[in-house]
């Protein structure tokens, strides 16, 4: 294994620290002696040499080199490769050399040992000028590698399961250790002796590996225990452990029963058995089981693991049949080699189960009665003892005999002769033994001596006395002594009554139970008596005895009959009715009537009545007809003295052919989709067989069919009626005496339908038309049309100067001269008082001749003249039919071919428009007078657009007062031409009394009213009105835009504008108002001093916001007209501000083209193909708008007035915005983009002058 060299390791960590002391010694001694007294003054050398040393993987370890050899380079070498000079040892990041090179401190110093660092190593001096080269003593690095875990088979941690006293192999192995480890194997704390081990070598070079095998006989006290090898090596502190635990299967012990008590064996039958049977010991512990006579009987048990012991109890109730039982408790587990067990033998104690008197009890005085006394099987045997009373009697003999379960059987005889007296007294046999001294057992009878009663008698009504039927008689019997108790029997005429009745009839007989007391007995008879009680004889008998007793009952007649000669009639038939009464007491007077009518009869001679009775008989002659058919013939039966009357009847069976009632209904009126019942009233006998409905000529089907079926009683019912069910319906009834036949009409409503409406209807103006609307109907009635006009206005609704009329199923509106306010949706509507209601919706078109729109004066559109911008002008007329818009400029026409026009024409209803787009307008070329034509078969009108530059705005025009309050006024004016630019409004206004002026910028821009606020009570102020736009603003001469008003008081209340309102005050000083007239004033002197300097500059700028107009301007326009035809579909006729002039109180009102954008939808015939859905608001109908069930008719907000006027804002200018989003603007933002440049900085053909 090689030398063992020092030891130089942590203190306490290694073994063998005594060896290691005494190296450690020897180490220090040599240092002693190679050191010099002084290293400085030494001469050159080694003072201190590396020593031998051994250390433990993972540890630290220093070799010490000191040199006297100043100057000279030091290294070490390992295994003869030289590790150089520098301290920090390249390539070797573990090693360093630690210590001062002043002081020839040159120790090398290895962290983390490894199996790598075990070599030699020697330190080495370089040669210097003071002396030549140096080598220390090789010395040996020897590093110790503990093995890193046991590999112990069976697995460690694992639980074995071994068999008590069978031998088993373990093995342990420690592998790559140095040097190789000692291993032992400990047995529940003891070392095991047969261990054989053998050294490998490791994985590595210098590496060892130890493989121990240990042979193991457990035995049962190792169970639980552990089975632990360990392996020790010098480099370990403490030794490595690996174990398994030790499960040793061995066999219980003998089983133990432990009997309660001292008698074992001995039980008394019944007794409720508990033996507990314990097994002690044995892994696993012990099974039991409890045997009886060697069959199983309990298989259950329970185990104490900690104590290892099975436990098993047996319960058990004793019976005699277990006499000699033997029990067995068995124990045994699966290492067992046999069963275990102990036996007892059950000795069984039992008294007799049951003692039995044989022999009868009862017998009549004076004689002699013989009884035997048997008891059941007993262990021991008993004796037996008789009893009568408190009195012993003796025996005539016993007898013993053997008995079941090893018991025996014991028997007497008694014979006695028993008296009067001793009746009722307990004759008892007794059983007893010295083994159940606390116990006895007895059998005992009652002695019935039997002798007669003494004396009988009835109580009850007194022969003789006039009993009612029905009346309720109470009959008692009475007996004095007797034994057995007297039994009384109740006889009729020598019959024996009983309570026998069928079901459901009264109780009339009542017969009670015997009762007795003292030495009474009784039973009584309670009767409801009848016809069959008269002069009956009633007796009552105890044994020999008997009493008897008569009843006198009244009665009416038991039975009324009568009996008929023919039973089945026809019309003209005689019919013998005789009417019997069987019998009655005292007798009765017969008499005959017929559904109340009386009869006469005759009177048959007198017969043998039953219950000692009378009898009575009379007899009538009838001839019968149709009619008599269910009446009732009736036979009274009166009796005087009872004042009482029977009654019996025979009802008449005349058989005739159906005949129809006066009440047959022969017309039937049904509504369509409903029902139908046709009755049918026929009286017959036989009852109809069949009932058969013919309907033009074919025969309904009897068992019904998809809308009929023919009822019970013959009647047809018919469902989901139609018009085509309507007609006459001829039933057919027979029965076995004949036919009958009847006709029945079935008349069908049903609602209106709508069959013709012309829609639309055309009428030019002054001309008279019919708008005609055809039904179909039933009934037809004179006023089932009305008309009504649809619109929102009530006056729009009025039906003057048109006549209605109606002739049978079509209805006329009739209108003479006809108007243009007269067209628009009309609707017919038709009850017949028949839901629903029939609604149909018709268009009267008025068609004229072209109404162009004539803005006074002309209309003005602005462009930019820069050959880039685009103009759009909008020409609008009225007329029916459609209208064709021709264009002039300067009177020429105009060629639309020029791809710089292009012409967008709308239609909607009676409103038409036409959009001319002019691209790249040229002030040279298109500055110029337009002229816009419309033309239809009717004639033709025309107006004139005048195409001008971008200017300043036109003055305001119309401003007016339209509140006042002490402290605001509201004002109101129309917009002037805007230029072509966005338009903003000031207000400038003064007090009367106080010099200044103050300005207000209305917000937002695009306003046309303000509230002037912050005003004075009851000051006159002056007021202006001012438009701007980015070339400048309006001016202030204009009458139009100024006007004086004095604010209310403030002890007058607001209101309109007679109370002159007041004005927003100023939230600074009076003079901040001047600063924006300031700011101007300046601005223009800056502006008009750098013009010349920058027009160049400035001309460039514009041109690029042109080019940016055109884009905007174009594309914008595009877009818009495209939208427009879309939005027009969905909501109708509707415009944004135009170009176009309109008229208001003989004052000019004109739009910019930049806000222009018209919504007129397009017409049925421009709809694209698939989209139009007559749903959708603002759609119209191509076809009738009438249908044939009731429909509320279409709003005419949901598709339009048909050729109306079109709803304008108050001025007439553009359609009204809340029936329309606000669209694309053609010229957006232009205006925008020029609100930053001063009006003087504008380029020269932005400026209004023509070129």
């Amino acid at each position: 294994m090689g030398t063992r060299h020092a030891v130089v390791s942590r203190a306490g960590t290694a073994p063998g620290t005594a060896v290691r002391g005494a190296l450690l010694l020897l180490q220090l001694l040599i240092t002693g002696l190679v050191l010099p007294t002084s290293p400085a003054s030494a001469s050159r050398g080694f003072w201190a040499l590396p020593i031998n040393m051994t250390a433990v993987e993972g540890t630290e370890v220093e070799l010490r080199c000191g040199v006297s050899a100043p100057g000279s380079a030091v290294q070490w070498a390992k295994d003869g490769l030289l590790l150089g000079p520098d301290p920090r040892i390249p390539g070797f990041p573990r090693y360093r050399l630690e210590g001062d090179p002043a002081r020839g401190e040159f120790h090398l110093h290895i962290e983390a040992c490894d199996l790598s660092d075990d070599a030699e190593y020697e330190c080495q001096v370089g040669r210097s000028e003071t002396g030549p080269e140096l080598v220390s003593p090789r010395v040996i690095l020897s590093i110790l590698v503990p093995p890193k875990v046991l590999q112990l088979t069976p697995e460690a941690g694992s639980t074995v399961t071994w068999v008590a006293g069978q031998e088993y192999v373990v093995t342990c192995v420690a592998e790559d250790a140095k040097p190789a480890p000692d291993i032992i194997f400990l047995q529940s704390g003891q070392v095991v002796s047969d261990v054989s081990a053998d050294v490998n070598d490791g994985s590595q070079e210098k590496l060892f590996s130890m493989e121990a095998t240990a042979k193991v006989i457990p035995q049962h006290s190792d169970n639980g225990q552990l089975l632990v090898c360990e392996s020790s090596s010098p480099a370990l502190d403490t030794p490595l452990r690996a174990s398994v635990t030790m499960n040793i299967l061995f066999p219980p012990g003998a089983p133990v029963i432990e009997w309660p008590g001292l008698n074992q064996g001995h039980v008394r039958a019944g007794q409720n058995l508990e033996l507990p049977c314990v097994a002690r010991g044995g892994n696993p512990p012990a099974t039991l089981q409890w045997l009886k006579n060697g069959q199983p009987v309990s298989t259950a048990w329970g185990t104490e693991h900690l104590q290892a012991v099975a436990r098993s109890v047996l319960l058990m109730t004793v019976r005699p049949e277990d006499q000699g039982a033997q029990l067995s408790c068995e124990a045994f587990n699966s290492v067992s080699e046999g069963t275990q067990q102990q036996s007892i033998t059950l000795q069984v104690t039992f008294p007799p189960s049951a003692i039995t008197i044989l022999g009868s009890a009862s017998q009549s005085e004076n004689k002699n009665v013989t009884l035997c006394c048997v008891t059941k099987s007993s262990r021991p045997q008993v004796q037996l003892q008789w009893w009568l009373g408190g009195r012993q009697l003796l025996a005539t003999d016993e007898t013993v005999m053997d008995g079941l379960h090893g018991g025996h059987i014991s028997m007497s005889n008694l014979t006695y002769r028993v008296r009067r007296e001793d009746n009722g007294l307990a004759l008892t046999c007794e059983a007893f033994s010295d083994a159940f001294t606390k116990e006895t057992f007895k059998k005992s009878l009652t002695l019935n001596v039997k002798y007669p009663a003494q004396k009988l008698w009835i109580e009850g009504p007194p022969e003789g006395q006039l009993l009612r039927s029905g009346t309720r008689v109470r009959l008692m019997c009475l007996a004095v002594g007797g034994n057995p108790d007297p039994s009384l029997t109740w006889l009729k005429d020598s019959r024996m009554v009983t309570e026998s009745r069928l079901p459901q009839e009264p109780r009339r007989v009542q017969l009670g139970s015997l009762e007795k007391s003292g030495s009474t007995f009784s039973r009584e008879l309670v009767l409801i008596i009848g016809p069959s009680d008269n002069k009956a004889t009633f007796t009552c008998k105890a044994g020999q005895l008997s009493a008897t007793t008569k009843l006198e009952v009244q009665f009416p007649p038991t039975n009324l009959t009568i009996l008929a000669n023919a039973s089945a009639l026809r019309p003209g038939d005689a019919l013998n009715l005789t009417c019997i009464s069987v019998s009655s007491n005292p007798p009765v007077n017969l008499s005959w009537d017929k559904e109340g009518e009386r009869l006469e009869g005759v009177a048959a001679l007198p017969r043998k009545a039953p219950f000692r009775g009378s009898a009575a008989a009379k007899s009538i002659l009838l001839r019968v007809s149709s009619r008599d058919h269910g009446h009732r013939v009736t036979c009274r039966a009166h009796s005087a003295e009872l004042h009482e009357t029977v009654s019996s009847f025979h009802r008449l069976n005349v058989l005739y052919p159906p005949e129809f009632l006066g009440e047959q209904v022969l017309v039937v009126t049904a509504v369509e989709q409903g029902e139908a019942l046709l009755p049918v009233s026929v009286s017959a006998n036989p009852v109809p067989e069949t009932f058969n409905w013919t309907f033009r000529g074919y025969r309904l089907s009897p068992a019904g069919g998809p809308r009929h079926r023919i009822l019970s009683g013959g009647a047809l019912q018919l469902w989901n009626v139609t018009r085509a069910d309507r007609g006459v319906y001829q039933l057919h009834c027979q029965n076995s005496e004949g036919t009958a036949e009847a006709l029945v009409r079935l008349d069908v409503h049903y609602a209106p339908v709508i069959r013709a409406l012309q829609d639309p209807t055309e009428v030019d103006v002054g001309g008279s038309v019919d708008i005609v609307c055809t039904v179909d109907a039933n009934p037809i009635l004179p006023d089932m049309f009305s008309w009504e006009r649809l619109g929102e206005e009530e006056e729009e609704q009025s039906l003057e100067d048109m006549e209605q009329m109606s002739k049978g199923p079509t209805g006329r509106l009739r209108i003479r001269h006809a108007k243009l306010a007269q067209a628009g949706a009309y609707q017919c509507t038709v009850d017949n008082g028949v839901a629903p209601l029939a609604r149909g919706l018709v268009r009267l078109v008025v068609r004229f001749a072209p109404q162009v729109e004539h803005p006074t004066p002309l209309t003005k559109v602005a462009a930019a003249g820069d050959s880039t911008s685009s103009a759009t002008l909008h020409c609008r007329a009225r007329g029916i039919p459609n209208i064709v818009f021709t264009w002039t400029k300067n009177g020429v026409p105009l060629d639309l071919q020029d791809p710089r026009y292009t012409e967008h024409t709308y239609h909607q209803g009676g409103v038409h428009s036409s959009l001319l787009t002019i691209a790249n307008v040229s002030a040279a070329h298109d500055y110029a007078l337009f002229t816009c034509t419309a033309t239809n078969p009717l004639g033709s009108d025309q107006t004139n657009i005048q195409l001008v530059s971008i200017s300043r705005p036109d003055p305001p025009s119309g401003l007016k007062v339209v509140s006042l309050t002490p402290h605001s006024v509201g004002l109101e004016w129309k917009p002037g031409f805007d230029g072509g630019l966005p338009q903003k409004f000031h207000i400038r206004y003064e007090a009367l009394d106080t010099p200044g002026f103050l300005y207000v910028d209305v917000l937002p821009p695009q306003a046309t009213a303000f509230t002037l606020t912050g005003l004075q009570p009851s000051t006159r102020y002056r007021i202006w009105l001012l438009a701007s736009n980015a070339l400048g603003d309006s001016g202030l001469t204009v009458k139009g835009t100024q006007l004086s008003v004095t604010t209310a008081g403030l002890d007058h209340p607001s209101g309109g504008p007679d109370h002159q309102p007041p004005t927003e005050q100023p939230t600074g000083p009076p003079g901040l108002h001047l600063l924006p007239v300031l700011f101007a004033v300046g601005g223009l002197l800056l502006l008009s001093n750098a013009s010349c300097v920058g027009g160049f500059l400035w001309r460039r700028r514009l041109r690029h916001l042109a080019d940016g107009f055109s884009e905007k301007t174009e594309a914008g326009s595009e877009d818009r007209i495209r939208n427009e035809y879309e939005e027009s579909q969905q909501t109708g006729d509707r415009d944004t501000q135009s170009s176009t002039v309109s008229t208001m109180e003989g004052e000019p009102y004109y739009h910019s083209m930049r806000d222009f954008s018209p919504q007129l939808p397009p017409t049925l015939e421009e709809y694209p193909q698939g989209s139009m859905d007559p749903t959708e608001e603002g759609a119209t109908f191509p076809e009738h708008l009438y249908d044939e069930v009731e429909r509320m008719y279409i709003p005419s907000e949901s598709w339009g007035p048909v050729y109306d006027e079109v709803q304008m804002d108050p001025y007439g200018s553009h359609w009204l915005e809340d029936k329309c989003e606000d669209p694309r603007r053609i010229y957006d933002q232009v205006a925008g983009d020029l609100d930053t440049v001063g009006p003087d900085s504008l380029p020269f053909h932005l400026r209004g002058e023509l070129v």
